[in-house]
């Protein structure tokens, strides 16, 4: 070994080859090892080791060492100083190279327009105004809230209310009657902590609305409540993966949550591509291909991850499609994953959400033992509360000791927030007919329902006429993602400056329009296709515009790249 350098730079090298306890050790070997350094006040700023080697040189045999331990200790300590304390190069590798398409480098653009357009600065912008269809973020887009929950949430939160005498001029009956059963319940309030797993009550009723929609019992003991689903998909993450051989099987295209908790927890994403030209469908033969080419390459498939209705795709899963799933799960020993936050939120004429908890159970006794996770939100739906950060895990089929590690990682954050904890039992337990908030729920979550139709309608068939587009009709969930088929001009352009073009596409389109989506590439595509996200959550009025820009710049880039 032969190399320049500086009296610090060797200290780092220590540092580098040993242990914290041994760094001194290593140096002194280090120098000791070199017949041309000389520590002193007339050591030049670089020199040169030659031939180190295994066994210390004849000179340092003979004692010509420069450099007391002390020193070695004071020039350690100077390249600690030097050393940043957290900087890019030094935290976890799993950490930096997470990626998350929905919140990454076109939304930071998007963030930089609109602070520009509030402070006066955009008048030289194309648009005045961002419209953010990067995410199922239904209330920043104008939807309103639903009036029966947030009336429970606003009593519970300031219960002094419920002591004024004329609080049911004020709130509906059953509101009072909800959020003075739901403190009862809660002692403390929605500012202590509950237990870990959630307030007993609120798992209850969560509980009794899973087995009303399922037919099939629901044991509250199986349920936690959670900060939204992600955290679900994080207890599940850190708890199944050992270490990088450890993989799970994942749809293309898939919410980037799932790809981006494998590489924090060093896991390996094992893809299976759904049928574009099928509607999004998927074919049990092709997932058996995925598992065996991931277990002849060394992989250990431990899970399947199913998003129905499904995001960013859009499409609702026939019943026969979803036992073909469990049954596939079953023949290859693969806990199942359900994604299911979009379970109210289906347009299509003749489809139906129905739950994989569902499916199992109706499979029979040689099914009772099927491992299953399934989750849900108060995201999305007609409620789109997405700041609450509230939702479920359901758990069954899986033994009691791992059930208990999901409950220390829960109890890690002591518990879920408690307001999300109610809006979730809300969710699931909303007024029934005959009390006096049931039928303006009922209006509320119609209108909703009906204008995201529409609204799905509108934009996906919009863009299915674009010239070099096509679009699937969205069956349910919050989105259309329609594939492009980009010049040959574009897309070299896009390579020269180190872009997927379907990023490239979906930065000019925000240039242009102030439209906020997010490309294809960042949910996992078939190779050499491109494909874009957008919501249709935008008001009626303006999807209309959102339509009419989106068309527009469309046309004139396949205009100028022909």
């Amino acid at each position: 070994l032969k190399f320049h350098s500086s009296p610090p730079h060797l200290c780092m090298l220590a540092r580098i080859l040993a242990p914290a306890r041994k760094r001194a050790l290593t140096l002194q070997y280090l120098l000791n090892a070199s017949t041309t350094t000389t520590l002193n006040k007339h050591t030049p700023p670089s020199y040169q080791l030659h031939n180190m080697s295994i066994a210390p040189t004849a000179a340092a045999q003979q004692g010509h060492m420069h450099a007391s331990a002390e020193k070695v200790l004071r020039m350690t300590s100077t390249v600690a100083a030097m050393t940043p304390t957290v900087d890019v190069t030094n935290v976890n590798p799993n950490a930096r190279e997470a990626k998350y398409a929905v919140r990454g480098e076109i939304v930071a653009k998007a963030y930089e327009y609109a602070a520009d357009i509030a402070s006066g600065k955009g008048s030289n912008l194309p648009f005045d105004r961002v419209v953010y269809c990067n995410i199922g973020n239904p209330q920043q887009l104008g939807q309103k809230p639903v009036s029966f929950f947030r009336q429970v949430l606003a009593l519970c939160d300031y219960p002094d209310v419920l002591d004024n005498p004329k609080v049911e001029e004020l709130y509906p009956a059953d509101a009072v009657a909800r959020a003075r059963r739901y403190l009862a319940a809660i002692p403390g309030g929605v500012g202590a902590y509950s237990q870990s797993k959630g307030v007993p009550l609120l798992r209850q009723e969560v509980a009794a609305a899973i087995e009303k929609r399922d037919g099939h019992p629901c044991s509250p003991d199986d349920l936690f409540l959670t900060d939204g689903a992600s955290p679900t998909c994080h207890y599940l993450m850190k708890t199944l993966l050992r270490n990088k051989s450890d993989g799970v099987l994942t749809p293309m295209p898939q919410y980037p949550l799932y790809s981006a908790t494998l590489e924090l927890y060093d896991g390996s994403l094992v893809p299976y591509y759904l049928a574009e030209e099928k509607g999004w469908g998927m074919d049990v033969s092709h997932l058996k291909e995925c598992v065996d080419k991931a277990r002849a390459e060394g992989t250990v498939v431990r899970a399947m991850v199913v998003i129905n209705p499904g995001n960013p795709t859009g499409q609702v899963l026939d019943e026969a499609d979803q036992r073909a799933v469990v049954q596939f799960c079953k023949q290859e020993n693969l806990l199942l994953v359900a994604d299911e936050v979009y379970q109210d939120n289906v347009y299509r004429e003749g489809k139906k959400f129905t739950s994989f908890k569902k499916i199992v159970r109706d499979l029979g006794s040689e099914y009772a033992d099927f491992p299953l996770i399934s989750m849900h939100s108060v995201s999305k739906g007609f409620y789109g509360e997405c700041g609450r950060r509230a939702g479920y895990m359901e758990v069954i089929g899986i033994n009691e000791e791992v059930k208990d590690i999901f409950l220390k990682l829960a109890s890690v954050s002591l518990c879920s927030n408690i307001s999300g904890q109610i809006c979730m039992a809300l969710v699931m337990n909303p007024p029934k007919p005959g009390e006096p908030s049931y039928e303006l729920y009922e209006r509320e979550k119609n209108d909703v329902l009906g204008s995201l139709k529409r609204r799905a309608v509108k934009l996906t068939s919009a863009l299915d006429s674009l010239e070099g587009v096509s679009c699937n009709p969205a069956e349910g969930a919050l989105y259309a993602f329609p594939r492009l088929y980009l010049p040959d001009k574009f897309c070299a352009e896009a390579k020269k400056i180190g872009r997927e073009p379907d990023m490239h596409y979906c930065m000019k389109m925000l240039d242009a329009t102030g439209v906020v989506t997010v490309p294809g590439s960042g949910f996992g595509q078939v190779p050499g296709t491109h494909h874009f996200r957008t919501t249709f959550l935008p008001s009626e009025q303006d999807i209309e515009t959102v339509i009419t820009n989106i068309t527009t710049f469309h046309n004139n880039l396949m205009k100028e790249y022909s």
